[in-house]
């Protein structure tokens, strides 16, 4: 038996079992990620997919994903490996990729524009040794590592991996503590503060998902911009604002509405320089 210090859970594993994520268990006492270099996803993308608007704009990158998360949003859109019954099947069958593999696959990606490895799809964190290990191959390259998170993790964590990435897109998912506990199963406090720290030490842009009735609100946009702000740098730190699609476990809604989208980015740009919308 061994308590996780990844995230708030802090879930207590027995020998040979699984946190709440699905990823981590406990092997001789010690807590080690079960999804280690387990491969469901890997894709040359265009870097403002993750989205990113505002680093090396143009370039492709290596997008690799795992299994697990360590929320529940409702509306996943990477359900199959994040925490449906179908992710926890991808786990018998993910391929295993060494970091060395990793990095010797972004290398030879190199000539078709690609600049590094996005670690991304499902919630790369609850894994981040292999992050750790193969983001340091990627660097000795001279090339980019770019993390796309729920930033739901401790500073632990972030001190970790900080000099090893270059990039962050983080989600900063509503500005209410209700939505992040009851309907995210997250925890907005541990957000906030892995977006305040990573922000001090790489690239970070933020994207805010609006669903109707739970953070589609002119006050709660001006909540969160005033926050964002006040981080360092924070009126250059790019907003991405995009719009819900009724899917997985939340289908009891109608899209968001493309001009509130619109609307609230308005909002956002009374605070921020950078503000995007998305999925319009």
């Amino acid at each position: 038996m061994a308590v996780c210090k990844v995230c708030f859970r802090h879930c207590n594993i027995p020998e040979g079992g699984l946190g709440f994520c699905g990823a981590r268990t406990c092997t001789d006492g010690e807590v080690t990620a079960a999804n280690y270099g387990r491969i469901t996803s890997l894709a040359l993308d265009p870097i403002e997919k993750k989205p990113l608007a505002r680093f090396h704009p143009g370039s492709m990158i290596l997008s690799a994903g795992s299994y697990g998360c360590n929320l529940r949003c409702p509306f996943c859109q990477n359900y199959q490996i994040s925490w449906s019954e179908e992710a926890y099947r991808f786990a018998d069958r993910a391929e295993y990729i060494s970091p060395e593999e990793m990095a010797g696959i972004a290398l030879s990606c190199r000539d078709r524009g690609n600049i590094g490895v996005a670690f991304t799809y499902n919630e790369p964190l609850i894994g981040y040794e292999y992050i750790r290990d193969t983001a340091k191959l990627v660097h000795g390259q001279g090339m980019f590592n770019v993390l796309v998170t729920n930033g739901t993790a401790s500073l632990q964590v972030l001190d970790e991996l900080a000099p090893l990435i270059d990039a962050m897109n983080i989600d900063l998912k509503g500005f209410k503590d209700h939505y992040y506990s009851d309907v995210l199963g997250g925890d907005r406090a541990m957000t906030m503060a892995f977006i305040e720290e990573a922000a001090k030490h790489c690239h970070v842009e933020l994207t805010t998902l609006i669903v109707p009735g739970e953070n589609d609100s002119e006050d709660e946009m001006r909540e969160m911009t005033d926050w964002i702000a006040g981080l360092t740098n924070g009126t250059e730190i790019p907003l991405h604002i995009s719009r819900f699609f009724p899917r997985f476990h939340m289908t009891d809604r109608d899209a968001t509405k493309v001009r509130l989208v619109y609307r609230l980015a308005e909002v956002a740009r009374e605070r921020l320089r950078h503000v995007y919308t998305g999925n319009c």
